[in-house]
């Protein structure tokens, strides 16, 4: 039997479900010890209110802190600006993890454990989080995972070419979070709920989203129409600080979030941080998806819908991998004419929808059996060597 810890250090709750599945399916079938270890009481309550509570009774729930003298004063001068407790964290309970046989997360800076502090024994999983294009997502510190879960055959085959990953790393397991979410929708409250609902989803990344240079703009022309209702759902770190700073690429931008006016209007959901924006109820409640770089745009793809994306930043982006997702649908180099656009969006969709399908069948490589099965078969067997 295998000590398997699975990780959730982090600000946000929108990388729980592409792990908690896959925690479950283990501790359903009895043969590891799993313990699921958390830092903020967010995660804590995410993980009750999504999970089984029968299968919760047979995991431990740990929580994690900062325990190292200088660590909290640390962490509070810094975590305005940077995820501070996140790195710290590690340093604080070595021990802890040192008592693992595997740890499973979502996010690459588990990787100090071995990089930093040395824990050379230790076996570092990646569920990786979302099925998206962009580099980040491809870099050289992939391959410093022991084992990496995919979705499918459009990340396997990007991870072994720019990652240096070789296939023996890697498990083709479907999408989990699939298995949590997929059926959850938006109950909307909008008074013409018959109206076609866009979502528009930015990213947070200063150099990459749509949001510092066109996003008032875009929710301007919802503002002032009656065509359309509008959820704004923004990637949920894209206003968790005052500023946004990203390592990859670098950048920084303070950043404010839609008024009062805008929240008071009936044809427009704001939700700049719940659950909701990460567990794919609006994805699937929305008609049109409205975006930038965000990887949920293929979670709205599941089902064909037309798309339409924002090059704020003046990409060449034809041949570029890290922008696949754009052949979806059409692209604007700004929001000029937005809503006749998302009404061109709509009446060409028929052209788009074969290249959307094939988008989802490279990117999600799903069967009969559940994705969290497949990725607990896959853990199991890279345990047992």
């Amino acid at each position: 039997m295998k000590r398997i810890c699975f990780l959730f250090n982090h600000d946000q709750t929108h990388q729980l479900a592409h792990s908690l599945p896959i925690a479950l399916a283990l501790a359903a079938r009895g043969q590891h010890r799993v313990t699921l270890a958390y830092v903020r009481d967010a995660i804590r309550d995410e993980i009750r209110r999504q999970a089984d509570p029968g299968l919760l009774a047979r995991v431990e729930i740990v929580k994690l802190g900062l325990k190292r003298g200088g660590s909290q004063m640390l962490a509070g001068a810094l975590e305005r600006l940077i995820p501070a407790t996140k790195l710290l964290v590690y340093r604080d309970n070595l021990e802890f993890f040192a008592g693992f046989d595997a740890v499973v997360v979502s996010e690459k800076t588990t990787l100090l454990l071995k990089t930093r502090y040395e824990l050379a024994d230790l076996k570092l999983i990646h569920t990786r989080h979302g099925a998206g294009d962009r580099a980040i997502g491809f870099n050289k510190q992939s391959a410093d995972f022991d084992l990496v879960l995919v979705s499918g055959p459009k990340i396997r085959d990007r991870l072994i070419a720019e990652a240096g990953l070789t296939p023996d790393q890697i498990a083709l397991v479907g999408y989990p979070k699939f298995d949590l979410c997929a059926g959850n929708r938006f109950a909307d409250t909008f008074p013409a709920p018959e109206r076609p609902v866009v979502i528009y989803n930015p990213h947070p990344s200063p150099k990459l989203s749509s949001w510092f240079r066109h996003g008032q703009a875009v929710i301007a022309a919802f503002r002032n129409q009656d065509r359309y209702n509008l959820i704004f759902a923004p990637h949920v770190m894209l206003f968790e600080r005052k500023r946004v700073v990203t390592v990859d690429p670098p950048g920084v931008a303070r950043v404010v979030p839609p008024g009062p006016e805008t929240r008071a209007n009936p044809r427009i959901h704001v939700d700049i941080a719940s659950a909701a924006s990460s567990d794919m109820r609006y994805t699937n409640r929305a008609d049109i998806y409205l975006g930038d770089v965000s990887s949920q745009v293929y979670e709205f793809l599941r089902t064909p819908r037309p798309c339409l994306f924002l090059n704020s930043h003046n990409v060449d982006w034809q041949d570029d991998p890290n922008y696949l997702h754009w052949r979806a649908g059409p692209v604007l180099d700004d929001a000029t004419g937005l809503l006749d656009a998302i009404d061109a969006a709509v009446a060409s969709h028929s052209s788009y929808a074969p290249i959307q399908r094939a988008l989802i069948d490279a990117t999600f490589s799903l069967s009969d059996r559940p994705s969290a099965e497949r990725a607990a078969d896959a853990i199991t067997a890279f345990l047992k060597g």
